[in-house]
């Protein structure tokens, strides 16, 4: 029961390998297709008349696969948004008991196959080729069973930016110190500089030597030491 979901917008892709949620990280990581719970998913955004569309054939899908036991009605599978769109999600298990499943082809607007670790990007605007599996477990529905992906506008990553604000400081448009002096032909570093002129020597003046006092005027200074 192969569908076909033309035109939508690509949300969060998760098809260029198997990934699983981590509740210690809490998200998605990349992961083995035979881990408990690896699967290739992507979530798509659709109109109104596209919701309905492929609502009519989900449940187009699901009568004809219905027993008596289940419940007679397919009830709404997709979640509206703030902006009136309407959310669905495609999925394949990495692998179904011990058997890994095929991989989701991805292919580019003119049909070529793309590289096989393509990845691609949310905001994006894809035809996805599913499977309907109609199903009656705890609950009943119609799952999506990713088949393929042509992509017809590929969005590119967004840069996710510094997580920093602007603070005063470095700019890339600082001068290097370096620049002026280094010429264009590079010569100029290893040329030598001119010694340094001596500086002028100072002049000391010595003083007079006083000239010695005779022997007789020094006993009179001992002397006087005496009578004190």
């Amino acid at each position: 029961m192969k569908h076909v979901i033309n035109d939508v917008e690509v949300m969060y892709p998760r098809i260029n390998q198997t990934y699983r949620f981590d509740n210690t990280e809490n998200r998605s990581i990349p992961c083995d297709p035979l881990d408990d719970g690896a699967a290739y998913e992507m979530s798509f955004r659709m109109d109104t008349d596209q919701a309905k569309a492929l609502f009519k054939a989900m449940s187009a899908a699901y009568k004809e696969k219905r027993e008596d036991k289940w419940p007679e009605k397919l009830e709404m599978p997709f979640k509206k948004d703030d902006d009136g769109m309407f959310i669905g999600k495609a999925k394949l298990k990495g692998a179904y008991g011990k058997d890994v499943t095929q991989k989701p082809r991805q292919f580019d607007a003119k049909n070529n196959k793309l590289p096989d670790d393509f990845k691609l990007t949310t905001g994006s605007t894809a035809n996805i080729a599913i499977v309907f599996v109609p199903y009656n477990m705890r609950d009943h529905g119609v799952s999506l069973r990713l088949s393929a992906v042509q992509v017809t506008k590929y969005a590119e990553p967004k840069d996710s930016g510094s997580p920093f604000g602007a603070v005063d400081g470095f700019t890339s448009e600082d001068a290097s110190p370096f620049d002026s002096n280094i010429s264009d032909d590079g010569d100029d570093i290893f040329e030598e500089e001119p010694a340094p002129e001596p500086a002028p020597k100072k002049v000391v003046k010595k003083k007079a030597t006083p000239k010695p006092k005779d022997k007789q005027e020094l006993s009179s200074i001992v002397d006087d030491w005496d009578d004190e």
